[in-house]
């Protein structure tokens, strides 16, 4: 088992192939591993009995992008006969009539999904507990949260029980798990890969469009899950979704690339560690003959406040809070969402009464640098590049954040006792270049890995 457990995804997928490994010894060393990891992090909801089965199918047919491998996915993804809960109890009893897209193109890969993973109450937190399935927990450190929403993805592949997770992202759900477990995520543009089968909770809102997309330990599985589900079967599944193959030529190139970049973004003030995690890739690629230019992006505080936090709770947070409605809060969501319970007489006049604040009180959002993109609909991924030293910790002591308010302090104290965890950086590019933003998170975990040697 830790034979096959120490493989990256590609030498999996190889060794299956050629017959060196058999899906059977992959399978069970992944399933056995999933048990153990889950004994100390609480990452998953729920093995998927119908793999065992499914495993026999995908032995006997031998074919696929993904031949052998087993995969974890997001509590959220449709699987037939279970439940797509998102954490919340009125969603209980509720099993899904047929698989997500999503997961039926996996299975036509010859992928083996077999574990749901957990998430937080209602998607909308970058922690990881809900009252159904309890706490997430980093497997690295007990104290610490594995982020959110995609936490039992990231902790689950952190810990080592997968090679290969699905999660969503509607306001950086798989760039912050990932970021926080030091793997690789990447959200993808919006509607590039199906979300026929993955399930919101609240259904209407269009303003800040959330993707579902691949997590694991290096860049080269996030390619290889991405060429995997850009194929004709998805294509014909979803017709909405454009049938754009995957662009492997993109991902191989070698070419020098222009990269804007930012340290600071002017609303969110970054911790010590991220800022450095910055500087370095930087000077990396600049060694590396790519051009770096300084950008700070356009009316941030108007995209936070005005169409970020306005677009995610249109109605209100009326339907959120309805969903809630007949069961627990969980205790990581209760600060968050309490305001959405006052009657709207007493929003409209606190509103009115607090306008010149206003601003300061939308700083909960704290999702600057992610949901950015999903209002943009850029792909975005993420690359662990270091982790937290002793002198980030002792400059985090002189941190006070851009407001200066609660959810700074919050910030701090948050990132406080993190030394040893991952630092990571995030990769951008424009809307449908999904392959170069891929190439140039690759680019970045050559560098970080050349220079570490």
């Amino acid at each position: 088992s830790a034979f096959i457990l120490a493989k990256s995804l590609s030498e999996l997928t190889n060794d299956l192939q050629d017959g060196s490994l058999s899906p059977e010894d992959v399978f069970y060393s992944y399933m056995e591993k999933t048990l153990d990891v889950n004994k100390d992090v609480n990452c998953c909801t729920g093995i998927l009995l119908e793999s065992f089965e499914d495993l026999k199918t995908v032995a006997s047919k031998k074919e696929g992008l993904l031949y052998g491998v087993p995969v974890s996915i997001k509590e959220n993804y449709a699987y037939k006969n279970h439940d797509s809960s998102c954490g919340v109890v009125v969603n209980l009893e509720r099993p899904d009539q047929k698989d997500s897209v999503i997961v039926e193109v996996l299975k036509r890969q010859g992928a083996i999904p077999f574990v749901k993973t957990n998430l937080p109450q209602a998607l909308l937190n970058y922690d990881c507990g809900n009252p159904i399935y309890g706490q997430t927990l980093h497997p690295n450190n007990l104290r610490k949260t594995p982020g959110g929403s995609s936490g039992g993805e990231g902790a689950l592949v952190r810990g080592g029980g997968s090679v290969l997770g699905f999660g969503s992202d509607v306001g950086g759900s798989i760039r912050i798990p990932a970021s926080f477990c030091g793997i690789c995520g990447l959200k993808p543009t919006a509607g590039r890969l199906s979300s026929k089968g993955l399930k919101p909770i609240f259904r209407g809102q269009k303003s800040v469009l959330s993707s579902p997309g691949p997590m694991a330990r290096d860049v080269d599985a996030v390619a290889l899950a991405m060429q995997a589900l850009l194929c004709d079967h998805m294509f014909a599944l979803d017709p909405t979704v454009p049938p754009i193959p995957f662009d492997m030529q993109m991902y191989q190139s070698s070419e020098p690339l222009r990269i804007g970049y930012l340290e600071d973004d002017g609303y969110t003030q970054p911790s010590p560690s991220m800022a450095r995690g910055v500087r370095e890739v930087k000077a990396l690629l600049e060694q590396a003959g790519h051009t770096l230019v300084p950008y700070t992006p356009l009316k941030i505080t108007y995209a936070v406040t005005e169409l970020l936090v306005k677009g995610l709770l249109a109605d209100g947070a009326n339907r959120l809070v309805q969903k809630l409605e007949g069961g627990p809060l969980d205790p990581c969501l209760r600060e968050q969402v309490m305001p959405y319970y006052l009657p709207n007489w007493l929003k409209k006049t606190l509103s009115f009464l607090l306008k010149p604040v206003v601003s300061s009180l939308l700083h909960m959002c704290a999702l600057s640098y992610t949901a950015l993109y999903n209002l943009l609909t850029f792909p975005a991924g993420v690359v662990p590049v270091s982790t937290v030293t002793a002198g980030d910790e002792e400059e985090l002591g002189r941190y006070e954040g851009h407001h200066q308010d609660h959810w700074d302090k919050l910030l701090k104290q948050a990132v406080g006792g993190s030394e040893g965890l991952p630092v990571a950086v995030q990769c951008v590019a424009l809307p449908w270049q999904d392959e170069l933003c891929l190439r140039f998170m690759k680019e970045v975990e050559r560098l970080v890995q050349q220079s570490r040697k």
